[in-house]
């Protein structure tokens, strides 16, 4: 029923960090409604996975209740009723009992038919509710969250509504030494996966077989596949940030920018590299290449606890600009990485524990050159830690790697 990489004790862990930082008030979680996708998996809302590890529980939800006089009641996860005749089709559920409390580490497991009544009871004790999942633009759907507050609020007199949005992001963004252990084993999954993409890379190949080389090695590898759609650009595809359509042919003379990462116990990795597909850069590639290199290593330099991302950007963008390519560099410089490639982000500078990417890039359309190097950076107690350093990124390796390759191939 759970995805056992990071242990039972941490969940437990997480959530008490939540009910304490509540102070009093009621909060609740939810995984999401969803079926079984034709392509893929469904996936529950990641701060619900992060608080429970359940990854096929759609329509659950943890309900916190700091002021409930029974302690076992304070934290409290629902789940939907079981329906036989779809566990037909969807697979078998646990029934509630002491297997189904042991395995998740709830000391309570009710059916989701008790959350009414047991948030209307929760709300009475606190008079305070606070929002626990992200606000959205006015545009979009109002929070599950927030909208059952509300309703609560219509029919309870004297209650609040408080602004925890930020609590999540903020325990989510600092990572365990387990859940780097995870992140570890989705990285050097990744790094076979480039590994083969050196090995095979020549001109007359095609975008989408340097993709299926990565989504197998991915897997053979342990991985449950690619964290992301991978892209794959040769020649102005690489000047494409976010292309993926991957099906075009590799020519000589390309350049071809992979950014790919494997997922591994829900965790990503999310690199990129560049390549030249006959394994030589030409003098103009290998000036913009040492650029963007340049700038990303003094980026990786700098993060630490307490700079923001901000400030690394700054530092890889003047790097870019005095080489005279400042509008060519034309998007952030990284985020947070985790149980989304985009992980859970606070705003508020890093902290040690963070893992972050580093990822400059120049894009010249016109001369069909787009260089992008990334890596995933783990912030220390005095500085940070390169986890994908084993993936080679230096201009002269790159060549030297690919020429062996060559003459293996021979």
């Amino acid at each position: 029923m759970m995805d056992e990489h990071i242990p039972v004790s941490e969940y437990r862990k997480r959530r008490e960090k939540v009910l304490r930082a509540l102070k009093g008030a009621v909060g609740v979680v939810f995984a999401g409604e969803g079926s079984p996708p034709l392509v893929g998996q469904w996936r529950p809302d990641s701060h619900f996975y992060y608080l429970t590890g359940l990854a096929r529980e759609p329509g659950a939800s943890v309900l916190f209740d700091p002021k409930n006089p029974d302690p076992t009641r304070r934290c409290v996860l629902l789940l939907k009723p079981r329906d036989p005749e779809m566990e037909d089709w969807d697979g078998l559920r646990e029934p509630i009992g002491l297997p189904l409390r042991t395995q998740t580490g709830f000391d309570k497991v009710v059916r989701t038919t008790y959350l009414p009544r047991m948030l209307t009871m929760a709300a009475r004790r606190s008079k305070r509710l606070s929002c626990l999942h992200p606000v959205g633009s006015y545009a979009g759907s109002v929070p599950q969250d927030l909208s059952i507050f509300r309703k609560i609020a219509e029919h309870m007199v004297g209650v609040s509504i408080d602004d925890q949005t930020e609590l999540l992001n903020e325990l989510r963004s600092v990572k365990s030494k387990p859940e780097v252990g995870v992140m570890k084993q989705a990285i050097d999954a990744t790094t076979a996966g480039f590994e083969a993409v050196l090995a095979t890379l020549t001109p007359g190949r095609s975008e989408a077989e340097i993709h299926g080389t990565l989504d197998r090695v991915f897997r053979e590898h342990g991985a449950m596949g690619a964290a992301y759609n991978p892209i794959v650009g040769a020649g102005v595809n690489s000047t494409v940030l976010h292309y993926n359509a991957n099906d075009q042919p590799i020519a000589d003379g390309d350049l071809v920018c992979i950014d790919a990462g494997a997922e591994f116990g829900r965790y990503a990795a999310d690199v990129t590299r560049t390549y030249p597909a006959n394994g030589k850069f030409t003098k103009r590639q290998r000036e913009i290449y040492e650029i963007v290199l340049k700038a990303e290593e003094a980026a990786i330099r700098a993060a630490k606890p307490g700079v923001w991302f901000h400030e690394l950007d700054a530092i890889a963008r003047a790097v870019i600009e005095k080489a005279g390519f400042g509008d060519y560099y034309i998007h952030g410089i990284g985020h947070h990485l985790g149980l989304e490639v985009h992980d859970a982000s606070p705003e508020a500078p890093l902290e040690p524990g963070a893992v972050i990417t580093i990822e400059p890039g120049i894009y010249l359309r016109d001369e069909k050159i787009g260089v992008r190097i990334e890596d995933d950076i783990q912030i220390t107690a005095n500085g940070s830690r390169n986890l994908t350093k084993a993936i080679i990124k230096n201009p002269d390796e790159i060549e030297a790697r690919m020429k062996a390759a060559a003459r293996a191939r021979k």
